[in-house]
Formats: C-alpha cells, structure tokens, sequence
C-alpha cells in the first residue's frame, strides 16, 4: 500500500457499565512509514510533524523506529529492519495527544510479525503493549496501565487491528469478567496527502490534537458528574516514563 496517508475517522466510544454512555467524534490520523516519515512543505511543518519525543521515552533522543526496535528487543523481538507502518497523529504548533498510537510490525519478507499498541493518558503517562494478533487479526492482553479513573483493575484488551487499507477498521474492548465494560471503535477512509487536501484539512482543524485531549478530559467530566465509581490509577506515569 502506499504510504503516506491520511484516514478521514469517526471514533466511537460505548461504555457499558454503569453509568454507560456512549459519543463519537471525528478526527484525521496519519499512516506513515516509520523509515520514510513524511516532511512536508515548509508552510504547512508547523501543522504536522513526527516528533521522536512524542513516542516512547521522551527524553531518548533517539528516531521512532531506533526506540522501537529497542523496545521490542527488551522482549525478544528483532524484526531485522522490515518495515514498520505507524497510525496516530502528528504533531500540530508543537503539541500531540495519541490516546493510542499503532505499529504493525512486518518481517524483511514483508510478512506481517507482532503489532505494538503505545498508549498515552492524560496524566502524561505512556505505556506499549506487545500484541500477537491471529489470522483474524485479533489479540488479547492484560490490562497494565492507567488510562482512565473510571476503569477499574483486572481487565483486559480485546483487540481488533487489521492493518489499515482503502478503509481503517480497528476496534479495542476493555472487557471484564462479564464482557466488554467499554468498546472503542476507530472507522475511516484513507486519502492521499496531496497539497490541496492537506490545506484544506490541517487548516480547517489546525488545534486537532488539543481537540481531542479535551474531548477526552470533558467526557471524563461528565462521568465524574454522573457519579460514576473511580478507582485509584495506580502508577499514572507507566513504563516508558519510569
């Protein structure tokens, strides 16, 4: 396929337990080639960028892939440079916020490997889950991270990650016991980056990122005013900035 590109996203968000709710929102997410990240055109940098210091440990002033690929050395994995295809946003007037950030990881042969889910909350904190989807590209892990306060312990990822084409279809259950306590769906069309295209949706959005994190912390809002239970969030920071 060819990369870069740009899906055109509806997330959806369905939380099952009490008190369940349910919104979606738009957003644009970039699929890039993390040994080929795109540069684009001087007036338009400030609006998208691919900062090394937004994924993984940020004070590694390493590239995205050499961070990577350390990280998954730490578990055993050596992709023996196949190609790593990254879906998440970039960076706009200096600021991100990827609630998860996707890598499907592919041997030299081209041949699909392991997937790694980053995730940031938004206490700061980040965390990487190592995922080992099946032929139906779907994986399950243990929940090890605080995203939110209003999701207890003891939970798991159910996760389904085809690799992005003409469409992006991902879905993530926080499941306990009794199924799924809350579903995130992420649905979108892929566009090429053409100039036009860039223009008219980087600066029709331009403080998208920040969007997003308050569209989060509002929703959360809402919960807390509900009366929705909170948990402790444990370690808030995660991993990858102990």
């Amino acid at each position: 396929m060819t990369v870069p590109c740009v899906y055109e996203t509806t997330v959806g968000h369905v939380r099952a337990v009490d008190p369940p709710s349910t919104f979606a929102s738009r957003m644009y997410l970039w699929l890039v080639d993390l040994d080929d990240l795109p540069r684009l055109p001087l007036p338009l940098r400030p609006l998208a960028s691919f900062d090394p210091r937004d994924h993984f440990a940020a004070e590694d002033p390493r590239g995205i892939r050499e961070k990577l690929d350390a990280w998954l050395a730490t578990r055993g994995v050596d992709l023996c440079g196949g190609r790593v295809l990254m879906l998440g946003q970039a960076r706009t007037f200096g600021y991100t916020f990827n609630p998860i950030t996707l890598y499907w990881c592919h041997l030299p042969g081209g041949e699909p490997h392991c997937v790694v889910a980053e995730v940031h909350n938004t206490y700061g904190g980040r965390h990487a889950y190592l995922l080992w989807p099946d032929s139906t590209d779907s994986a399950e892990v243990g929940k090890e991270f605080a995203v939110s306060p209003f999701l207890g312990p003891d939970l798991e990822y159910r996760t389904h990650l085809p690799r992005p084409d003409s469409l992006l279809s991902t879905t993530v259950r926080v499941c306990h016991e009794r199924g799924a306590a809350l579903t995130v769906t992420v649905r979108g069309v892929r566009r090429a980056p053409h100039a036009r295209f860039l223009m008219r949706t980087l600066l029709s959005r331009p403080l998208e990122p920040l969007r997003v994190a308050w569209l989060i912390r509002w929703h959360g809002f809402g919960l807390l005013r509900r009366g929705a239970p909170r948990f402790h969030p444990g370690e808030p920071l995660g991993e990858l900035n102990a």
